[in-house]
Formats: structure tokens, sequence, C-alpha cells
């Protein structure tokens, strides 16, 4: 395990692979999943536009790339296992978008991580921590970095824009030395050309990974990032020389930092950067990237302007108004690849009315100089439909997951038009339901506020619960065994009795109870036993959901989850969490936390339907969730969790549209608890973003306590409170990681309190790990929480010793 090994140094697929992409489509493959297709049937030598695919999922139709990495990262298979199942996904992956008739088909999109974790080791930008002494980096390295190991802990992770996704932030400072050290971008290259399929190698642009990356500690407050872009240019150089060596004829820069607002000194930078690398492009066809949102004016100014760039990618779905951008002036003689299918949902494609859109940009720019794209990756989209052999019928004729989309832009790109199932869906009986709509609507005219104050509401909880100083718990989930897991799966399938499920579950949750009770956490938890997905759960009992089996997106690197489809209007059919939080409080006289996941998390982390505003969506969920709180509370549950984790991650990338967004984001967790009492303490938890920019809002939510990702962004979200943010209900930052198997030390997790104390008062300040602890085993979670009770205490004692 602790061998180096090249991540992608791997011998070429065999010659029948080979010969198999060479040879004939067989149109089963895309057709079967979806017979939205059927009415495609063309000949895939026919001259149309040309395609592009700008990133695919990487987990595997199955996950199969989550299992490989943690039977590796355990020890039950070597390098070599775990990079032949890589090589088999990368292999079927091309070949899928050979067949299809994809003319630029990506590389290096594969990753065994994350993509900007692959640039770091490219660049060679190692933290000291880890030890690299030089050489091409290894999975010891790698992994450490992302994971962490036994003696350091692993790097930041944050969300990838407004997305689910997950990336692993760089840590640069003045005083880094780069150097070439891992090859997987022309290693990948090569492969797929071995195959027979020649490939657009794809970096991350220097300026875009400079910008997502953030300053290592002890660095100078007025060191720019953006100063080592003569730093990582030469690494560039020499990776864009060695593709060119290998016969690579496009490579495509992901540049997704130009849909933000940037001043004039960043934009430069762009400028700059490509204007350095024009010489070593040279011979090339380059293609500038971009996704998520719009491109600003200044920003498709400088982007259209840059030397050696033959291409330019705009995402037009979440982007529509860079339309006008280009009817305002494209450059003569350059490629628009235009982003018309969605990366980020999975509703089928409107044909007719992207094929509109295409004749607009074809008169603009010229028929053989479009390109038809997805919007972004598909990484953020499910794998393939042809998986989902127990969707309703109906409602997977309107779906279109990775595989299908990959048709679809072939479709597109050879201008047909046909039969679409848009018209189904609009006007199935199974999406409108006229209460739900006449409840929602009614939401708009109140505020939706408690009607005491926080300070007030916390002094008569505090009377009810009794709680120590600096009070102790956790943020939801404990470890899903492997056994737990089969229960489950087993109770799904009928192969054990609702009776057996119910009494394995029930000990389950006893057992969680008495582990807590024996640490004295004096705020408990059920573990949620029974709960597959924060998201899937509650949706499986909401109506207006629809749900997959191998629906999987990644999150972080072998993390996936299976977002539910919301096709309709959304109500609560019968209480969903009441049995087991009332059961859980049975076995214990301490305050048991009720747990929901909020609104906003639901919607952010679901397939959400696209034919009506998203808010309206949030506020039907909120009013489904209103009525769970409600019943907890008349069920005796006193403190009640409405996660919102996701509430960072849906903010629009451009500052002009994020006070709407917040306004009815925080409007909508209000409504879940408007009108409980005032001893009802109602707690949130937020996970891994940058939360300083939104702290007004998330203050605007008035909870009582907010726990929320801290220890691994190195206590960022405390500099928010030095800078003299006043925050008055309960807090709890995060003392320890739990996406890292390390076990913190009592007195490491003590030392992160003090920091949490020199800038909150101690009557609000909580102590619990970074989120919940599902993925953990419990030879990690126990140590690790008895530690942080042990430090709890420690706090406590000095802070009466000091009254």
């Amino acid at each position: 395990m602790n061998q180096v090994f090249s991540l992608h140094r791997l011998a070429p697929c065999s010659t029948s692979l080979r010969l198999l992409l060479q040879g004939p489509l067989s149109s089963s493959l895309f057709f079967s999943a979806n017979k939205r297709f059927s009415f495609l049937r063309f000949s895939l030598r026919a001259r149309a536009m040309a395609s592009h695919i700008v990133g695919y999922p990487r987990m595997g139709p199955k996950r199969e790339l989550k299992f490989a990495l943690e039977s590796f990262w355990d020890g039950k298979n070597n390098a070599g296992e775990l990079q032949k199942v890589a090589a088999d996904l990368r292999s079927s992956i091309w070949k899928q978008m050979a067949d299809a008739g994809i003319k630029h088909i990506p590389s290096n999109t594969f990753s065994y991580y994350d993509q900007v974790l692959d640039t770091t080791a490219m660049l060679g930008a190692v933290p000291p921590r880890y030890g690299w002494n030089g050489g091409e980096i290894g999975f010891d390295v790698y992994f450490s970095m992302a994971r962490g190991n036994a003696s350091v802990p692993a790097m930041e992770m944050t969300k990838w824009f407004d997305t689910n996704y997950h990336y692993i932030v760089p840590e640069l400072g003045p005083d880094v030395k780069f150097s070439y050290a891992s090859h997987k971008a022309v290693d990948e290259f090569k492969e797929a050309k071995a195959l027979g399929v020649d490939t657009v190698p794809v970096l991350i642009g220097p300026v875009s990974y400079l910008l997502l990356s953030k300053p290592v500690k002890g660095v100078e407050k007025s060191f720019s990032l953006l100063s080592l872009i003569k730093k990582i240019l030469p690494i560039y150089k020499e990776v864009v020389t060695e593709l060119k060596a290998s016969g690579a004829t496009w490579i495509q820069f992901d540049e997704p930092t130009l849909v933000m607002d940037l001043d004039s000194h960043q934009l430069q930078a762009f400028t700059h950067a490509y204007s350095e690398l024009e010489s070593t492009l040279a011979g090339l066809h380059v293609l500038i990237e971009t996704y998520f949102a719009d491109v600003p004016a200044s920003a498709y100014k400088t982007l259209t302007s840059l030397k050696g760039v033959d291409g330019y990618g705009f995402d037009l779905v979440r982007g529509p108004q860079t339309l006008d951008l280009i009817k305002g002036g494209f450059p003569s003689g350059k490629y628009l690849f235009a982003g018309m299918v969605d990366g980020r949902n999975i509703w089928a494609n409107d044909l007719a009315s992207s094929l509109n859109t295409l004749h607009t940009l074809e008169s603009i720019v010229g028929k053989d100089r479009i390109v038809v794209s997805t919007s972004c990756s598909l990484l953020h989209t499910a794998v393939d439909l042809v998986n989902e052999t127990k969707l309703d019928k109906e409602i997977k004729s309107w779906l279109a997951f990775a595989a299908q989309k990959v048709v679809e832009v072939n479709a597109l790109a050879k201008a047909l038009s046909g039969h679409k199932d848009e018209a189904s869906r609009k006007s199935s009986p199974r999406v409108t339901n006229e209460a739900v709509q006449k409840a929602a609507a009614a939401l708009k005219g109140s505020d939706h506020r408690r009607p005491t104050d926080v300070s007030s509401r916390l002094v008569a909880q505090q009377k009810k619960l009794n709680l120590p100083i600096l009070p102790t718990t956790t943020i939801g989930s404990f470890p899903q065994t492997l056994e737990l897991r089969r229960t489950r799966r087993e109770y799904k399938a009928k192969k054990i009795s609702e009776e057996d499920y119910v009494k394995a579950i029930k000990e389950e949750i006893n057992k969680v109870v008495k582990l807590q009770e024996e640490l004295d956490i004096d705020v408990l938890v059920h573990g949620e036993p029974e709960r597959n997905d924060m998201v899937e759960y509650f949706g499986e009992q909401l109506s207006g959901f629809a749900f997959t089996v191998n629906g999987w997106v990644q999150s972080y690197g072998s993390r996936c989850v299976k977002p539910p489809i919301i096709y309709g209007d959304v109500s609560r059919p019968k209480p969903m969490t009441v049995f087991w939080s009332s059961t859980a409080q049975s076995y214990t006289e301490r305050p048991m936390k009720g747990m929901l996941t909020g609104p906003v998390t639901i919607l952010n982390w679901s397939f959400v339907r696209n034919d009506q505003p998203r808010f309206e969506t949030c506020y039907q969920i909120a009013l489904a969730i209103k009525d769970e709180v409600e019943d907890l509370e008349k069920a005796g549950i006193t403190v009640i969790q409405i996660d919102e984790a996701a509430l960072r991650e849906g903010l629009p990338l451009r500052k002009s549209e994020q006070a709407f967004y917040l306004n009815w984001a925080v409007h909508s967790f209000r409504i879940t608890n408007t009108g409980i009492q005032d001893t009802t303490q109602i707690h949130t938890h937020m996970c891994y973003s940058n939360f300083n920019d939104i702290i007004h809002s998330i203050i605007d939510m008035d909870a009582d306590v907010i726990t929320i990702e801290n220890s691994r962004s190195d206590e960022k979200l405390l500099s928010v409170f030095r800078e003299g943010v006043k925050y008055g209900a309960g807090i709890g930052p995060g003392v320890y990681d739990i996406h890292s198997p390390r076990i913190p030390s009592s007195e490491e997790i003590a030392d992160r309190i003090n920091k949490m104390l020199a800038v909150l008062e101690s009557d609000v300040l909580w102590v619990n790990p970074d989120c919940g602890l599902k993925t953990r085993k419990y030879a990690e979670v126990k140590p690790a929480l008895s530690n942080m009770v042990v430090a709890a205490k420690l706090l406590r004692s000095q802070l009466a010793s000091a009254k």
C-alpha cells in the first residue's frame, strides 16, 4: 500500500476491443434504454455538425470504481487490480462515445478522486506535510492528500461551484516548488489512442486552477495566488509539448471561473497566460470551456480575444444570456462549442427547441463552425438509463442519463428532429396537485418567523433541557455497517418480514443510544439506521418523487449519492420519522434529536422538475417538512434538527442573482418551524462550503443552534466572527473532520475548542464533529467521540476554574 505507483501507466486493452471500437455501431447499446430515441435511425457515416462531450461520469454504471477504491483503501486488493478496473471503465466510456459518433471525445476527465487534485499532482504542488520527495506521484501521496493518513490530515474539500460535487482545494504559497509530477493527461491520451480512439485531452486551465486554490497557512495577506502563474505555466508547456508529440490535435482547457464576477486584474491573468502559452500551443486546436452560468460581457470579451485559441465552449442551458453576447459578435473563423444538452439534470432534451437555437447560432457563426456539446461535464448526472429496469415507464420516457445524453448530442449534431415526450409530461395528471399549488402560492404573503427572538427561546429551552456548558452532540448518522445495509436490502426485497425489520432497526437504535450514553454525550441522535440517504429517505415518503436503482452521482472520492427525481407537486401523505424518533427517545432520559432534511437541501440534492421555478418546488417541500416538525413536537421530541447541508451550494455564481435565491431559500427554512413552541429547540446543519459570504443569511434562518463544517477548512469559518459578526444563537463549528479515517487526539480537539472560545461566547458554543458518521467505521468513531467528550469536559473544568 505504501509503494509508489504511477497513476496511469497502464497496459492497453486487448486487440479484440480495439477491433470492436473500429467496428460497426450496435445501436441497441443506447436506444434500448429509452423509447424516446426510437426515431433516431441514422447513418453515423452521414456528414453533420461536429459533436463534443465536456466530460463523463467516472464511477461506472454500477459504481465499479467506488468498490475498487474502497477495497484498495481497506487493503483487500492491490494497485494493479484498482488500475485494471479504472482502465476497463475508461475504455468502455471511450468506446461508448466513439460508437455514438461523437467527434470530440474527452480524455483525462477520469479521476481516482478529483480532477483538481489531479492537477495539483500534475504540478507537483504537494504540501510538505505529506513527505513527498519528488518523482512521479503515486497512490500513497495522492490518497494521503485526498483523505489524510494516520499522522497528517487531508487537504481541504469544498463544493465545486454550485454543484454537489466536492473538490480538493490546492494549498499554494510563494515558496511552492512546482514540477511536472504526474503524466496522467498524456498517459490517458496514449491509452485511448492505442484503442483506436482520438481524444481531446482536458486540463483544468491555469488561471481557474489558481483562482480555485487557497493561500497556504502563514503567508502574507498581500500574497496573490495569481502571482504564481509564471511558475505553473512552464509545467503546462511541458504537458502540452508531450501531448503534441503523442499526436493530439485538439486540447481542452476548462476555465469555469470565467462565469464568475471577475475583476480586471483577474481577467488580465487569462490574457497573460494564453499569450505565454501561444507558441507552445501552435499546431494544436485549442478549446476554452466554460460552464455553469452565463459568461459576463467583460469575460466574454477577454475570452474571445485570447491568443492561440480556436474554440469557445458555453453553457447555453444555465447561461442562456450568453446567446445575446454571441449575437452581438463572435470572432470570425472560430469554433462555437454550444452546450445544448443539460449536464446537470436528467430530463430529456427538448430537441426541437435546441435545434431552433442551433439554427440561430448557425446563421451567426456558420454551420461548419458549430460543435454541439453538453452544457458541462456529465459527471453531475446519472450514468445510464438502461440499468433502470424498475422505473415507471411513463416517467422513464421523460428522462435521459449520461449515456442517453451522448446520443442526444449526436442527434442534434445531425440536425434531427422528431417525436418528443415533453407534451406527455406537461399534461400528465401525475405532475400537478391543485391543493399543493394553492398552499404554496399562499406562502408568498408572509415572512414566517417565530414570534420570540432567539435569545429568549434559548433561555426557555435551557430551562427545559438543562444542558451543561459546551454541550456535546453528533450530527445525526452513525456508521452503516454491512449487516445493517443487508437488513435494509433484504427488507426492501421482501426477504424478511416487516416485524423482523422493525426489530432489527430498534436493536440498532438501542445500541447507538447506549453507546452515546456510555460516551456521556449530552444531546443524542438515533443514528438513522433506517435511512439509506438523507434525501432519498424523505423523497421515498413524499408524493411527486421518483427513484432510480442505479442513478448514482459522485459527490466526492468514492462517495456517491442517488438523487431523487422530483417530477410533480410535493406533499406528505403521512408522518415519516415520528415512529423512529419516538422509539429512540423511549430508550433514554437524555434529549433525543428528531432528524429531518430541510427543503432547500432536498431540492438542491435532487434532480428537479424544470417546468416551474425552483422556489415554487422548494416551498412545497417546506410545507411537507413543516407538517413533520409539528408531528415530532406533538410526540414529545424537544430538539429537532432540520439539515440544510446544501443551502450554500445552490447560491447562484453571479452576485446579481444571489439575493433572490437567499431570500426564498432562507424563507423556505423558516416555513418549516414557524409556530412551534419556544421550548422546542431547532437545530440545523451545514457542511463543506464557504459560508462567510452568506453568514447574515444564515443568521436570518433564525435557527436556535447551527452546527457547521469548520475543521477541514482550517477554521476559516471562525474568521467571520473575528471580524466582528455577532451571532447570538447556539453554534457548533465542527471540531474534527469525519471525512478522513484519522482519529484526532483530545488535545487537538481541545485546541480547536479554545480557538472557538476566542471568538464565541461559551454559553452559545456546542461541541460536535463536522458531519454525520455514516461513512466511518465504529473503530474510528468510538475513540474520536470519546476524545471529543474528554476535550469538552476539560474545557468546562477550565472555564469553571477561571470563573
